[in-house]
């Protein structure tokens, strides 16, 4: 992983070490921002029309003025892999409140956002993909607005460590007895009788983008998706697991808590959905993930 050298703050491409952002910034005292991950594959833009409307929909549920439209954020992002040479990656774009003259909770009547934008160099068709990752179960401590993607994130990073200090690489948070998500992710289980199931939407977990086009590719090949809300139990009971995100993309579970999950390795059915998606995005899968072809 690499963060490109060029980054675009407010109006301007500039170089990372001179980007500068007020200390006063909302954004940086209440977490009072907005931001999305979209990633790039060939130095395309992935699924980048859900992202943006997502962006839309976040701002105007924490008042913040969306500053661009859809042509405009779409333009900013391809100057910025053109800039950074980003062939395979993330985008990162952040749209806070803006800074102003004091702390002050409530705000001014209507806010002048700051805008920031970063590419980052990663493999996305990565050796996790291939192998699959292994997960914890925590509580979901998480505010309740979860379908808006703010940068209110102290309870995700947490739970990262956790993760880590189990010798896992993720977390599934658990609320009432269901599952909601995984630590930055959507959770897909397979059930012993081939039934495909992942979390209805609502406000207690985010609307995937990735989440939406796998369901698509999905019904588009005749396979029923059902969507509503699993238990613990239930997610130990399966035969396959996976993930769904835009910077890890279809990551398999092959381990849940002490528990492999079906035999412990990436089952048939995350394979088809990871080659589905990787020809959607246009990649070679026949040269760079053969193992999915399997």
């Amino acid at each position: 992983m690499s963060i490109g050298d060029t980054v675009y703050l407010n109006g301007v491409f500039t170089q990372r070490k001179d980007a500068l952002i007020s200390p006063l910034d909302r954004g940086f005292l209440f977490s009072h921002a907005a931001y999305e991950v979209t990633a790039v594959y060939g130095g395309k833009l992935i699924d980048f029309e859900g992202h943006v409307s997502r962006l839309g929909n976040t701002l105007e549920a924490i008042s913040i003025p969306n500053p661009h439209d859809a042509a405009a954020w779409e333009d900013i992002h391809s100057q910025l892999i053109a800039r950074n040479g980003l062939s395979e990656g993330l985008i990162y774009l952040e749209v806070s409140a803006g800074a102003y003259d004091s702390r002050d909770f409530a705000g001014p009547e209507t806010f002048t956002p700051t805008i920031f934008l970063y590419a980052d160099h990663r493999p996305l068709i990565s050796e996790k993909a291939e192998q699959g990752i292994r997960a914890i179960f925590l509580n979901d401590i998480r505010w309740r607005r979860r379908d808006i993607k703010t940068t209110q994130l102290l309870s995700q990073a947490l739970a990262y460590r956790a993760a880590r200090e189990a010798g896992a690489e993720t977390a599934f948070m658990v609320e009432d007895g269901h599952v909601t998500e995984a630590a930055s992710a959507n959770t897909w289980i397979v059930t012993e009788e081939g039934r495909i199931i992942t979390r209805n939407l609502s406000s207690d977990i985010l609307p995937g983008i990735t989440r939406a086009h796998v369901i698509a590719r999905l019904r588009n090949q005749g396979l029923d998706i059902e969507e509503r809300a699993f238990t613990p139990d239930e997610a130990y009971a399966a035969k396959e697991i996976f993930t769904t995100s835009a910077g890890a993309m279809i990551a398999p579970v092959i381990q849940l808590e002490d528990r492999p999950v079906g035999t412990g390795k990436p089952g048939p059915v995350t394979r088809q959905v990871q080659r589905l998606y990787y020809e959607a995005i246009g990649a070679d899968v026949e040269k760079v993930a053969a193992w999915a072809l399997a």
